[in-house]
Parts: C-alpha cells; structure tokens; sequence
C-alpha cells in the first residue's frame, strides 16, 4: 500500500557535456617566474633541513664529534 501514496520521481535533466580544458600554453615569463618559485622553494628546503641534527634514529652526529666537548 505504500507504493500508492509515493509520488513518482521526475525524470532526470539531461547531463551537460563537461567543459573544454584549459590549454597548457605557457608564455615564456610565466615558465621563468615559476623556475624561480621552485628553486627558491628548494632553496629553503635544503636550508632548513640542514639545520635538523636529529633523523628516525636519532641523532646524526659522528662518535668523534660527541666526545670532544669540555665543559668549562
């Protein structure tokens, strides 16, 4: 009985083609300003990573280097 109180669905609107996608074309400066943004990037990448002492297993530091400190 419940089928008889249901209203029925409208059909569906037909789909739309999807749109064209953008072309890939890059001008020269536009590829030169972004060259400039990633070596800049990994410039400060390779900067802060050098600055960490300290990997998955610990600190990365020579034995030798660990036992040449004097205090005072």
């Amino acid at each position: 009985m419940g089928s008889i109180f249901k209203p029925k669905m409208p059909p569906l609107p037909p789909v739309a083609p999807p749109p064209e996608p953008p072309k890939s074309e890059l001008s020269s400066e536009d590829k030169e300003r972004i060259a400039k943004e990633q070596a800049a990037i990994r410039r400060r990448k390779s900067g802060r990573q050098s600055t960490i002492l300290t990997g998955p297993l610990g600190i990365q530091e020579d034995k030798e280097e660990a036992l040449d400190t004097l205090l005072g």
